[in-house]
């Protein structure tokens, strides 16, 4: 056998070295794989839990018959404004959902929020990428030009030793699950204010309502005052109290064509549209100062319950969630860093044989890396960290104290306006009753017109209190369905940590 055939002695002797190589080469690459396997349930950090706070066993507020919600409770509470039966608000409501820009704004920074999530979950995986070329080089000016033709494949991950890329993965998912409330809260907040200025607004229609039928019969009184006073039976002084009473009453109406016009701006605002393009017609009303709306049935709700119904509340416990994992991503940045590289291709002269064994190439190793002196940086970053858990669980504890008085506030009011409502009511009948006796005598001659001045009067107002009185009902069960979290719910996925 010629050895030549085969090459230089030296080749066979050469290969078993070379496989040798590969094979320290390549145990050397995956010795720090396998630590980073084992080490791969390492998360530095503290494990969360929602910030502890104490509650109240029940509203203080709460009247006795307010029933608490029980787990299975059923009720509607999605559309929550329908309870006022009136299909204007729906479809208003409706529109504010298709077209408010403050909704948008909320809308696409959750998205922004989710898609950070995802980026962040992303870093968990190796990245992997391709690469070709050509140069075209001469490295002196009488030297040869060489050609490089290079295709290869490289792919680098950094392995998860402490956890600070699971914590952070972790924490940008709550924030993105903050942000989801943020654009429930922005959702419940505006449909609370688009509801409690259509009220005001249909007040504003009773009101002028009740103005109208007052100023009408302010005007029948003047014209009896004057034939009165044609008669011989009534004084000047007594048809100019009438027609005083009468022009006062005309410029009460146009006075809430003001705020009734404004609270139209709003709404157009609310819903979308410029002021210009948008106008609400007045509902016919059975009786003047007789608002057609009614009042929602509130189901009760136990103080714990908001922790899961408002969504300021699940949003400020998201971001106390985030807060905390960020402790772990800043204690991370102490230890070292493995990352794993690995390059391969083909690298010649020419494309014409460039996917030859020949010049197939490849490299494959680890990288430790550690900062050895960074001056208390990264430990200044820790504490950081913590403090501002610290201020993100103190701002949860104070957001669920705020809806708790929130609950409160709206629960006292709807309370006292009841009592008030049904003290009003008494009031108006009384007023009706004494007008009727003061008109009845004034045409009898027995009294003089001041005498029905005074009771037009009292009437007058005592209807404004009581269309006063329903309006601010309406708007304090506004509040307290806002309060108790209106129509949002926490998906479980979403759900805090017990």
């Amino acid at each position: 056998m010629n050895p030549d055939r085969f090459g230089p002695a030296t080749s066979m002797s050469g290969r078993p070295r070379r496989l040798a190589s590969r094979r320290f080469a390549l145990r050397a690459a995956w010795l720090p794989c396998v630590c980073a396997l084992l080490l791969a349930g390492c998360a530095v950090g503290p494990d969360y839990q929602r910030p502890a706070l104490a509650l109240p066993a029940a509203f203080k507020e709460a009247p006795a018959g307010w029933k608490n919600a029980e787990p299975a409770d059923v009720a509607a509470r999605g559309e929550w404004w329908r309870g006022f039966g009136d299909p204007t608000l729906d479809g208003l409501v409706k529109q504010l959902h298709d077209a408010n820009q403050n909704l948008r704004v909320a809308e696409a920074n959750w998205r922004r929020a989710t898609a950070l999530g995802r980026q962040a979950r992303a870093a968990l995986y190796p990245s992997v990428g391709v690469q070709a070329g050509g140069t075209r080089a001469q490295n002196s000016g009488n030297g040869p030009i060489a050609n490089t033709v290079q295709v290869a494949a490289s792919a680098d991950w950094e392995a998860d030793l402490w956890g600070g890329l699971r914590r952070n993965a972790e924490s940008q998912e709550a924030a993105a699950q903050a942000s989801d409330a943020d654009l429930a809260n922005t959702r419940l907040s505006l449909e609370a204010e688009l509801a409690a200025d259509y009220v005001a607004l249909r007040v504003a229609d009773a009101q002028s309502a009740l103005y109208a039928a007052n100023v009408a019969s302010y005007e029948a009184s003047l014209r009896m005052t004057r034939n009165r006073l044609a008669a011989g039976v009534a004084t000047p002084a007594d048809v100019a109290q009438a027609e005083t009473q009468w022009l006062s009453a005309r410029a009460q109406a146009v006075d809430v064509e003001i705020n009734r016009a404004q609270l139209e701006h709003a709404i157009a605002v609310l819903t979308g549209h410029a002021p210009a393009e948008f106008s609400l017609a007045v509902v016919p009303m059975s009786e003047p100062g007789q608002l057609a709306l009614a009042v929602p049935a509130v189901p009760g709700e136990l103080p714990s319950g908001l922790l899961e119904r408002r969504p300021d509340v699940a949003a400020a416990e998201r971001r106390a969630a985030a807060a905390n994992a960020s402790i772990g991503v800043a204690r991370a940045a102490l230890f070292p860093t493995l990352t794993l590289s690995a390059t391969g291709g083909y690298k010649g002269a020419s494309a014409s044989n460039l996917f030859d064994v020949a010049h197939r190439f490849w490299t494959l190793g680890p990288a430790l890396a550690l900062t050895v002196f960074d001056a208390g940086a990264r430990r200044a970053q820790v504490d950081q960290a913590e403090a501002a858990y610290d201020a993100a669980a103190g701002t949860y504890r104070q957001t669920v104290l705020g809806a708790l008085q929130d609950v409160e506030d709206a629960l006292v009011a709807l309370r006292v306006l009841d009592g008030e409502a049904q003290l009003q009511a008494q009031t108006v009948r009384a007023a009706g009753v004494s007008l009727q006796l003061a008109l009845n005598q004034y045409r009898a001659g027995t009294i003089g017109y001041l005498n029905v001045v005074s009771a037009q009067t009292t009437d007058q107002n005592a209807r404004l209190s009581a269309l006063s009185i329903r309006g601010r009902q309406l708007s304090a069960t506004v509040q307290l369905i806002k309060a108790l979290g209106g129509g949002w719910s926490v998906p479980p996925e979403m759900a805090p940590a017990r």
